[in-house]
């Protein structure tokens, strides 16, 4: 059994909290994008941002993984709507909050200053082909983390 660990020091003071979910069924690239959109946001501001998500009523701005992606003019460039990826991440912001009041520290001021995403194992399948050859066919699973500060 692995032993999982944060890839921060965030988190160990008493004004800190942080949350990690791990090996989900996510796209890598689209969980790194959404993690990008959170950084510098409040708990609050961080719910309210991914539940838009959800309702297809905001864009997350696609920044590295964006080749042949439309433009769009709430993003200023190539956007989506990530909403797998939303889904689970506002649970783990939901966790984070919980944490946080845990720890008696205020969510509404509590702001996210590390979200990261990291490659988990890889679930390698063979998909069937013709005249009785096979082809890889794997799925990667996704590991995120959250880190909050408390800044009041």
């Amino acid at each position: 059994m692995p032993t999982w660990r944060y890839s921060t020091t965030v988190g160990e003071k008493e004004d800190e909290v942080r949350a990690s979910l791990r090996e989900i069924d996510v796209s890598p690239k689209w969980a790194r994008e959404v993690c990008e959109a959170l950084k510098g946001l409040t708990i609050p501001e961080a719910k309210r941002l991914l539940e838009d998500v959800i309702n297809k009523r905001r864009m997350i701005p696609y920044k590295r993984y964006r080749k042949k992606r439309a433009h769009h003019a709430e993003t200023k460039g190539p956007g989506g709507y990530p909403v797998k990826v939303s889904q689970y991440l506002l649970k783990l912001v939901e966790s984070l909050e919980a944490n946080a009041e845990f720890k008696g520290l205020d969510p509404e001021k509590t702001e996210i200053v590390h979200a990261a995403s990291h490659k988990g194992r890889v679930l390698k399948k063979n998909i069937e082909r013709a005249f009785g050859r096979s082809s890889p066919y794997n799925r990667t699973y996704v590991h995120i983390e959250l880190a909050a500060v408390s800044r009041g």
